[in-house]
């Protein structure tokens, strides 16, 4: 099991690494190979990989309680919430990306040598 990150962003696993915040390699949630798997599964998608990651990141917290209460402290936290709000923005920022732009016609009627 691998665990790298490219501050210089030079591949896809480093990019998904930083969109989900997974850049601290001593504590690493992820290795290079399952984000690679999501990178597979997306057909190297980046945008779609990170959210499958949150996703499954995400099913790690779902077991915990989100919010406790001892005497007078009472804790909440949101870290499911604000995963689940940049997993669907990512899945959006895809879908609204198009996978080809229309080539400009070209009218003229010229043949090219």
């Amino acid at each position: 099991m691998t665990y790298t990150y490219d501050a210089n962003l030079g591949d896809n696993v480093s990019r998904v690494r930083l969109i989900i915040g997974d850049i601290v390699l001593a504590d690493p949630v992820f290795t290079d190979e399952e984000l690679g798997y999501f990178l597979t599964k997306n057909s190297d998608s980046v945008n779609l990989a990170a959210a499958d990651a949150l996703a499954a990141w995400m099913a790690k917290y779902a077991a915990s309680p989100d919010s406790e209460k001892i005497g007078d402290y009472a804790y909440t936290q949101k870290i499911i919430q604000n995963m689940n709000k940049l997993q669907n923005e990512l899945r959006e920022r895809d879908a609204s990306t198009p996978y080809f732009t229309w080539a400009e016609p070209d009218l003229t009627n010229e043949e090219e040598d």
